[in-house]
């Protein structure tokens, strides 16, 4: 398959998920430029990590309006795979391809740790190579990580089982303490409706390697490819962070 990793001005992560998709999983990657006005045939966009524009006024609220978007907002509304990390996320969420926001962290201090996720909901194009109840380690880098959303949209993200990953112990637990940034119900990813699109706060990314930490962020990435390609997932124990 092929996959399209954007890149805006300030994004810092594009370049390190190329190499995950391409160097390390062996993947079909093009890069597209965020003035691009076409998406070059790619099975999946890539909305990756970083500070897009600066952040100015809020993390993505400019990089919605780069004329790349008007092409994944298509590409997703005719059923393409999205999928954002990070400011990635933010910029979907500042686009409408996805609820709720992504606003400054309770500690009002910028979070650099692993954290670990529980998977919430396997039968989605970016879960289906894990069980439910499978425990991921993966790190997050950001100032604006706490997911909130109104009260109605909220329960129907919950009713609907559109929480596809959320902050959990080490034991899988639910707990204030494991949440690094206060996100609502501890949202760590969300899809959307039609399951479609999807965006996460932490950086699958950097969590393809054993050297570097670990391989658990490569499942999502198969997942996709295993949608997008047809073909079955691979399927692999979860192995309690840590170990």
């Amino acid at each position: 398959m092929r996959w399209g990793v954007v890149t805006f001005p300030g994004s810092l992560d594009d370049g390190d998920t190329a190499y995950a998709l391409g160097r390390v999983l062996g993947e079909d990657v093009t890069s597209l430029w965020h003035k691009d006005r076409s998406l070059r045939g790619v099975d999946c966009v890539v909305l990756p990590g970083g500070f897009s524009y600066g952040d100015y006024l809020r993390p993505g609220a400019i990089a919605r309006f780069a004329p790349i978007m008007e092409e994944v907002m298509r590409f997703a509304h005719d059923g393409g795979l999205v999928m954002g990390i990070c400011n990635g996320f933010q910029v979907l969420c500042e686009a409408g391809l996805l609820p709720g926001a992504l606003i400054r962290n309770r500690s009002l201090r910028f979070v650099c740790t692993q954290t670990i996720v529980r998977v919430e909901e396997a039968e989605t194009p970016f879960t289906r190579a894990c069980r439910e109840g499978d425990l991921l380690r993966l790190p997050i880098k950001h100032n604006e990580g706490c997911f909130v959303a109104e009260e109605d949209v909220l329960q129907r993200l919950e009713e609907n089982r559109q929480i596809v990953l959320r902050y959990v112990d080490a034991a899988g637990r639910v707990t204030d303490e494991a949440n690094p940034n206060g996100s609502l119900n501890n949202v760590a990813a969300i899809v959307n409706a039609t399951r479609n699109v999807f965006g996460m706060m932490p950086h699958p990314e950097y969590a393809c390697e054993n050297a570097i930490g670990g391989e658990d962020g490569a499942r999502l990435f198969r997942s996709i490819r295993a949608t997008a390609t047809g073909g079955a997932p691979v399927l692999t124990a979860s192995v309690p962070p840590g170990l």
